[in-house]
């Protein structure tokens, strides 16, 4: 091992290359480049790129982005200071020499740094192209990049390596932070270094790792490697590879029925059994935005017509999980336990990416999606968008010109509910909140970690029911919720306590539970969503069920059963109070004590009311148990690569204690966001609004006289009030002021050749069906006969009906 470099012995080598003939030039901001983009297409390609990196429309000079400018000067300079190239390292801090090379998780470790070392030195050369960074058109700063290049170049990304560690690290990490940096530092780079790296580049990331839709090639990882591939043609000046990045896209347009992708429902899955829009979907969103933009003009350009698959999903798949710019973490996998990256940090470069991606969708597309996103970023009072540190320069600048735009109304969050069986996820808005909920079945994971990330999210796809306020609570879980809160108390599951070891279940999404009915029905406004419940590595089986409705989720439980021996909780909340934690917690009126820790056993509560978040009411008088307690974790905890520095919140959770090895318990509340106590007591008095119609492991259902609205979930085929099915399925029924009611039916478990649904009312015509329906009877009650199901994806099957 060589000693490290001294400061001027560095600086004396990095001379040394001008010196041996490396053309050195000012930055292309100050200088143009020699060749004009009109004569040459790849030039004007890395233009393009350039500005795509750097970002334009903005003023340096102006706030916010003369301090982020200065940032990253200060940035650069630090890693220009630090970096001290020796045999297995560049700086220090990032050696990527790996004394036993294979594929183990230190080895991850050792590539994870190869490839950031290669990010550092992106970071170094983008400071060197902007303007107002202190070190623009700075020899030293350009000489420490080359240097850089070359030694990472020489010691490990090379086209005689092998790769180790993280097969990431090598095909996309590395190669998208060295090509940008050779697009930005291009004309000081000498034609046969320039030649070296694009082989290296060829050798990690060959023509083949597009030649087929699998594996690691699907998804977000697909739209990653055509930039590769993409950039690697404009740096080499290699038409081929431009063509081939360009068609290899096509296969991630069109819609899929299975593995990695869109669904129609607006569903989307990577690593096959993970829901990932606000993850891996953003990365897909952000570099498909980024190449139709480079290659927009171009020889190149993306043609494909299956490309408006991607613009139907802005609407049709991104935005129900946007909630005032924050991304719900229920499609964020493993990004939830990043605690450099909360829900907010998450869903600003979402927005950003969908101002890019309307550049090249119709006019009309465009003027609404930058009205979505005027309205997610004005509304986003919790963490505002242009103080997002972590948002780059490009994605700011988008954001602040919609912002900025006169012409533009912004759009209001919707009311209604999206139902997305192909990943076991739904979203539900209603005037003043917004709600989430995550389930698992045999398609979709309970929860993904891998990569020593999300360890304890175990119980994340256990029915856990997530909400935020209109202006309230938009900070319920970025406030360092997850290294605090109690993994076994995630508000809305049931789980057990027996105690499961970090990552249990395997990496990747391994753990399925066998149960096929998870889902529900929804005429778009309100829904009835069930879920079958296996816990993972446990004997416990429960039936859940939630119905979404006007101003509250009326939550059934039933034949919570489990041979643990541990003790099974089904959790109605556990709100993150924040730091100081003294919001007043009301039972039945009666105020309950501040202190820290606080606990009871409130037995035969009529409802509770939560200051500042929203009320709970027990249907008949209920026996749970409530904790006001201080809760100390650590990023670390949850993540290997997080921080090991101690987090404390305070939190107040209620919950159903069904005992150790319960057998058949169940639980009934509803949950209602943003209820004032007086409004929660008086539903709790309101005995008649609603009535559970069956809490049973064979039907759960409720009524709802004014909204004319009666919902069951039918694990069992039965009868439920006056509703008569044959066959497991689910079943909503509205009656609507104009005489006329709206059937909706869906066969959750995906395996119905048939299945007859009656409801005893009195029907005169049938106005509108689906070709699933078979027959439909009308008179003294309705009679539905469906025909096969099984090909309906789960998806509501709607009937119009004319009443008598």
């Amino acid at each position: 091992m060589t000693s490290a470099w001294s400061r001027r012995t560095f600086l004396a080598a990095s001379a040394a290359l001008t010196a041996a003939g490396t053309a050195l030039t000012p930055p292309a901001s100050a200088v143009p480049s020699s060749t004009s983009p009109a004569a040459d297409p790849y030039a004007a390609l890395r233009t393009t790129w350039s500005a795509l990196i750097l970002g334009e429309g903005f003023s340096p000079t102006a706030e916010p982005f003369k301090s982020r400018l200065a940032d990253l000067g200060t940035k650069a300079r630090n890693l220009l200071e630090a970096m001290a190239p020796v045999d297995g390292s560049l700086w220090p801090d990032d050696v990527f020499a790996d004394p036993d090379p294979d594929t183990d998780a230190e080895s991850y470790g050792f590539s994870g740094r190869m490839a950031d070392s290669f990010t550092r030195l992106s970071t170094m050369a983008q400071a060197y192209r902007q303007q107002g960074t202190g070190l623009t058109g700075d020899t030293a700063l350009r000489d420490a990049v080359l240097t850089g290049l070359e030694h990472l170049g020489s010691q490990v990304y090379h086209d005689g390596q092998t790769r180790y560690g993280n097969w990431y690290s090598w095909q996309i990490g590395a190669p998208q932070a060295l090509l940008d940096v050779c697009v930005l530092m291009y004309d000081a780079i000498a034609p046969e270094r320039l030649a070296r790296y694009c082989a290296a580049v060829d050798h990690f990331v060959p023509d083949s790792a597009v030649a087929s839709y699998t594996g690691t090639s699907t998804g977000a990882n697909r739209v990653d490697l055509c930039r590769v591939l993409a950039l690697r043609g404009v740096v080499g000046g290699t038409a081929a590879k431009i063509a081939l990045a360009r068609d290899a896209l096509s296969p991630v347009f069109p819609l899929v029925t299975k593995g990695d992708g869109l669904y129609a429902d607006g569903s989307f899955i990577q690593h096959t059994t993970v829901p990932y829009t606000g993850s891996y979907g953003s990365v897909m969103l952000g570099g498909l935005g980024m190449l139709f933009a480079l290659l927009k003009g171009s020889a190149w350009e993306v043609t494909d017509p299956k490309r408006q698959v991607v613009f139907d999903a802005v609407e049709n798949a991104w935005a129900p999980f946007l909630f005032n710019g924050l991304a719900m973490d229920a499609v964020a996998g493993r990004a939830i336990s990043r605690g450099e990256s909360d829900d907010h940090r998450r869903g600003h470069p979402i927005l950003a990416s969908i101002v890019l991606l309307g550049q090249g969708a119709s006019a009309a597309e465009n003027t609404r999606w930058r009205s979505l996103v005027k309205g997610w970023a004005q509304r986003d009072y919790y963490s505002p968008p242009l103080s997002n540190p972590s948002l780059g320069l490009t994605a700011l600048a988008r954001v602040k010109n919609v912002l900025d735009d006169p012409s533009l109304t912004p759009v209001p969050e919707p009311d209604g509910h999206r139902l997305f069986p192909d990943m076991a996820r739904s979203t539900h808005r209603r005037p003043g909140w917004a709600a989430s909920l995550s389930m698992a079945d045999r398609r979709i994971t309970y929860y993904e970690t891998g990569n020593g990330e999300n360890l304890r999210g175990w119980h994340t796809g256990s029915g856990m029911l997530s909400w935020w306020g209109d202006t309230f609570a938009n900070g319920q879980y970025s406030d360092a919720f997850w290294p605090t809160v109690d993994p076994y108390r995630l508000p809305g599951t049931t789980a057990s306590r027996k105690v499961l070891a970090n990552g249990a279940g395997g990496d990747w999404g391994a753990s399925l539970p066998d149960v096929n009915w998870v889902g529900g029905v929804t005429d778009r406004k309100r829904a009835a969503v069930g879920q079958y419940l296996k816990g993972l590595s446990s004997t416990l089986t429960a039936k859940k069920s939630w119905f979404f409705l006007d101003d509250t989720v009326v939550c059934l439980g039933a034949g919570v059963q489990s041979r643990d021996g541990a003790t099974v909780e089904t959790t109605v909340d556990n709100r993150n109070l924040g730091p100081v934690g003294n919001a007043p917690f009301t039972v039945d009126g009666s105020a309950k004590p501040l202190t820290v820790p606080w606990s009871a056993t409130l037995t035969g509560a009529s409802w509770a009311h939560l200051a500042g978040h929203g009320g709970y009411v027990f249907p008949g008088g209920a026996t749970v148990k409530a904790l006001r307690e201080n809760r100390t974790g650590r990023w670390r905890d949850i993540n290997t690569g997080g921080s090991t520095d101690p987090v404390s919140r305070k939190y107040l959770t209620l919950w159903f204690d069904h005992g150790k090895d319960p057998s058949n318990a169940a639980y009934a509340y509803q949950l209602l966001p943003g209820a004032s106590e007086q409004r929660t007591a008086a539903r709790a008095a309101d005995a008649g609004w609603s009535r559970v119609l069956a809490n049973t492991a064979d039907q759960q259902g409720v009524a709802v006289p004014s909204l004319g609205l009666t919902a069951v979930n039918f694990w069992f085929g039965g009868r439920v009030g006056p509703l008569v099915a044959d066959a497991p399925c689910s079943v909503m029924v509205t009656e609507h002021a104009d005489g006329t009611a709206t059937v909706c039916v869906s066969d959750p478990m995906r395996m119905r050749t048939s299945l007859t649904l009656t409801w005893d009312r009195a029907v005169a015509s049938v106005v509108s069906k689906p070709a699933t329906v078979a027959s439909a009877t009308t008179g003294a009650a309705l009679r539905l006969v469906f025909g096969d199901l099984s090909g309906t994806r789960g998806a509501t099957q709607t009937i119009k009906v004319r009443l008598s």
